[in-house]
């Protein structure tokens, strides 16, 4: 049995969003004091942050790195 997938491109662009979404996203993030940390999952120290790299880096970060060589 051969399965196939039709990709679903959408012409459309979304629209930019509008203030009142952008604050409703930024409301409904999570803020550092919702998260608990533990001796399992402690908080990363400025240090460590600053160290850590992405698996799969932002198109952005990859097209700068692809452009600059």
């Amino acid at each position: 049995m051969i399965v196939r997938y039709a990709l679903s491109i959408n012409p459309k662009p979304h629209p930019p969003l509008t203030p009142a979404e952008i604050a409703e996203i930024e409301a409904r993030a999570p803020r550092d004091d919702e998260i608990f940390y533990d001796e399992d999952c402690p908080k990363m120290t400025e240090e460590q942050l600053r160290q850590f790299k992405r698996v799969r880096p932002r198109p952005d970060a990859a097209e700068a790195v692809r452009k600059t060589g």
